[in-house]
């Protein structure tokens, strides 16, 4: 099962700047995973996307964020 950043590496990199525009210091969120998944779904690049596995993977280790929260003090 591949990690996060293994399939990261296989997203073009014009992709990957568009989904994490400005905000690759913080952990990846879910909804910049699904806006990937989603260009790869209509440009057809059906096998470009993680298995339904991974992605479970992916959020139950903490390698991708559902939301991200800010801690108050």
């Amino acid at each position: 099962m591949r990690s996060f950043e293994d399939w990261w590496k296989t997203v073009p990199i014009d992709l990957q700047q568009k989904t994490r525009k400005g905000d690759e210091q913080n952990k990846p969120l879910l909804n910049q995973v699904n806006y990937a998944l989603l260009n790869f779904h209509l440009a057809g690049k059906h096998n470009a996307k993680p298995t339904h596995e991974e992605l479970k993977n992916w959020l139950h280790t903490g390698q991708v964020d559902v939301m991200r929260v800010k801690i108050r003090h």
